[in-house]
């Protein structure tokens, strides 16, 4: 009786001892997003939400927010909020923004909401893709900066999206062909077409690429089922051949016994 009350106390023991192991570890700080996008189109718009929780756990007592964007005709607003009520809220509107926290009198949640439209490129780049910085959010406390967030995503026009994928077809005719040298030198200059921002020459001499793939993967079929064909003409041969051969043998053998 006694060891089944020790061993019942020893479990309620380590239950709690459990339950503040992981009170302890619950509460952390932590940052998510919401509405960032994998590309965008040039102008188009963008709106993205980003919640920090527990921004004092882990953290400096007083630190600063601190925002900046290549997004164009911004808006940043910055909700502070404690036990999901508001306690302040604070709108920016440049690219780039800073706000002081502190652990007295802001909140358990800091929500920073984003919007602005996708900024014109400059650099064309094929691989890596042109990107952009959505946004990126730092804490800053003295001389220290800590960039606790980075998002950058990839930015196109129609006419720039056409020749990335014009691009990206004909390599993937040239990888199905098994390569192609020729398509793979036409696949070189369409990419450097393209990131000299001359996206129509970039798109025809993808074409052409694609169709040198193509036609260089239909030859190597043919030339495949010729030499299938050519080899059971062979072993149709034989075997005709062979029987021939065997029937001769036979009548032979049967005209010497009689």
């Amino acid at each position: 009786m006694n060891l089944i009350r020790c061993s019942n106390k020893t479990a309620a023991l380590l239950c709690v001892v459990a339950l503040l192991a992981t009170a302890g570890t619950a509460s952390a700080f932590s940052v998510s997003a919401e509405g960032v996008p994998t590309e965008t189109a040039v102008d188009e718009e963008v709106s993205v939400t980003y919640t920090i929780d527990d921004p004092f756990t882990d953290a400096p007592n007083e630190w600063t927010l601190a925002g900046s964007t290549e997004l164009q005709e911004v808006s940043w607003t910055v909700t502070v909020l404690r036990a999901g009520s508001q306690v302040s809220q604070e709108t920016y509107g440049d690219q780039s923004f800073e706000q002081d926290l502190e652990i007295d009198n802001n909140g358990d949640q800091v929500r920073v909401e984003l919007v602005g439209t996708t900024p014109a490129i400059s650099n064309y780049t094929y691989d890596p893709a042109q990107d952009y910085q959505v946004a990126s959010l730092s804490r800053i406390s003295g001389s220290n900066e800590d960039e606790f967030r980075n998002d950058t995503v990839h930015h196109y026009t129609e006419e720039s999206q056409s020749a990335r994928q014009a691009i990206d077809d004909a390599q993937a005719a040239i990888d199905e062909a098994g390569g192609n040298e020729n398509a793979e030198e036409l696949v070189s200059s369409a990419i450097s077409s393209y990131e000299n921002g001359n996206f129509q020459n970039a798109q025809d001499l993808a074409g052409q690429a694609e169709n040198q793939a193509q036609q260089a993967q239909q030859s190597a079929q043919t030339q495949q089922t010729l030499l299938l064909v050519g080899g059971g003409l062979v072993v149709l041969l034989l075997l005709v051949g062979g029987g021939y051969y065997a029937y001769t043998q036979m009548s032979e053998d049967e005209y010497s016994k009689l």
